[in-house]
C-alpha cells in the first residue's frame, strides 16, 4: 500500500510541475488549443481556460482527498471501517455544489455562444459553398465570386507514382491556387452552405466550424486582429478526396483588400471562368436534387 501511496503522490507532483510550467510550452500546438487571430476565437480560448482550470481544481481536491483517506484510513493503521448513516446535509451540500459549479461553466459558454451566432452590423458578407472537392467563394454585393482548389503541385505529389516527395512541396495538402482574401479589422459575416453533401468549413485561427450543408445556410461572423496566411480545412468525411480540399484566408489591411477586390472585380479571364465553372456546379447539383 506505500508503494501505491508514493506513486500516486509522485503522479500528482508531475501534474503539479506540467501546470506550473505549461504557459513556457503554449506555443507547441499540441499542448493546448489554437488560441486563434479574432475576437471571437479569444473569447472560446478564455471560456477554454476557465473551464479547464475548473476542471484541474475539482480533480486535485478529489483526487487529494481520495488519496489522503486512502493513506491516512489504511488497514495496516488499524483503522476500523466507519458506519455512516443518512446526512441530509450531506446530501445536500454534494447536490448544491456541482450545481453552482456546472452554472459557473454554463454562464459564460452561453455569453460565447450567443455572441458568435450574432451577425449584426456585418461590414462585409461572404458566402461559402461546400463542392466535391473544393470550395467556392462568393463577396456578397460585390460582383466577385471564384473557386479555390488543392494548388497544382500538391496535387502533383499526392498521385500515386508520381516520383515527387511530399515534404519537397511547401505546405503540402495545405494550399490552394485562390485564397479567400479577407480585410483585417472588419466584421466579417459568413453564410455557409453545400451544394452535394455535407462538408464543414473549419479554420482554427477564427476559432470555429461551420458545417456546409445542402439546402441549409449556416451563418456566423469573424473580425481578424492580425494580417496574415491561415489555414484550415474540410472537417467533415464528405467523399474520396475529402482530404484534399484545404482552406486558405489571407488577411490583409483593408487599402489592400480594396485595392485586390478592384482587381478582382476587373472581370479578368481567370473571374470569367471561375464564374462558369460555379455555375456549371449549381447545375449539376440542381440535376442531382431533381433525381
Amino acid at each position: 500500500m506505500h508503494t501505491v501511496v508514493v506513486r500516486a503522490a509522485l503522479i500528482l507532483s508531475l501534474f503539479a510541475l506540467g501546470l506550473v510550467f505549461s504557459p513556457a510550452m503554449a506555443d507547441w500546438s499540441l499542448i493546448n488549443m489554437t488560441r486563434g487571430v479574432t475576437e471571437s476565437s479569444q473569447q472560446i480560448y478564455g471560456l477554454h481556460m476557465t473551464i479547464f482550470l475548473i476542471t484541474v481544481a475539482i480533480g486535485v481536491l478529489v483526487f487529494g482527498a481520495m488519496f489522503y483517506s486512502i493513506f491516512r484510513h489504511r488497514k495496516s493503521r488499524g483503522v476500523k471501517p466507519a458506519k455512516f448513516h443518512h446526512s441530509t446535509a450531506v446530501e445536500v451540500v454534494w447536490t448544491v455544489i456541482p450545481f453552482v459549479i456546472l452554472v459557473a461553466m454554463a454562464v459564460p459558454a452561453t455569453k460565447v455562444l450567443i455572441d458568435l451566432e450574432d451577425t449584426s452590423n456585418a461590414e462585409l458578407t461572404v458566402k461559402v459553398t461546400g463542392y466535391q472537392w473544393f470550395w467556392g467563394y462568393e463577396y456578397a454585393d460585390e460582383n466577385v465570386q471564384f473557386l479555390s482548389r488543392l494548388d497544382t503541385e500538391s496535387d502533383k505529389a499526392r498521385q500515386l507514382g508520381s516520383g515527387i516527395q511530399p515534404a519537397s512541396v511547401d505546405n503540402y495538402l495545405q494550399n490552394v491556387d485562390n485564397r479567400l482574401v479577407l480585410p483585417v479589422d472588419t466584421r466579417i459575416k459568413f453564410q455557409i452552405t453545400g451544394a452535394d453533401v455535407i462538408h464543414s468549413w473549419w479554420m482554427p485561427d477564427l476559432g470555429w466550424k461551420k458545417d456546409a450543408i445542402p439546402g441549409f445556410v449556416n451563418e456566423t461572423w469573424t473580425n481578424i486582429e492580425e494580417p496574415g496566411v491561415y489555414r484550415g480545412r474540410c472537417a467533415e468525411l464528405c467523399g474520396r478526396d475529402h482530404g484534399f480540399m484545404p482552406i486558405v484566408v489571407e488577411a490583409v489591411e483593408k487599402d489592400a483588400f480594396q485595392a485586390w477586390l478592384a482587381e478582382r472585380q476587373g472581370g479578368s479571364v481567370d473571374d470569367a471562368a471561375s464564374t462558369a465553372a460555379i455555375e456549371d456546379e449549381s447545375e449539376v447539383s440542381d440535376a442531382v436534387a431533381a433525381r
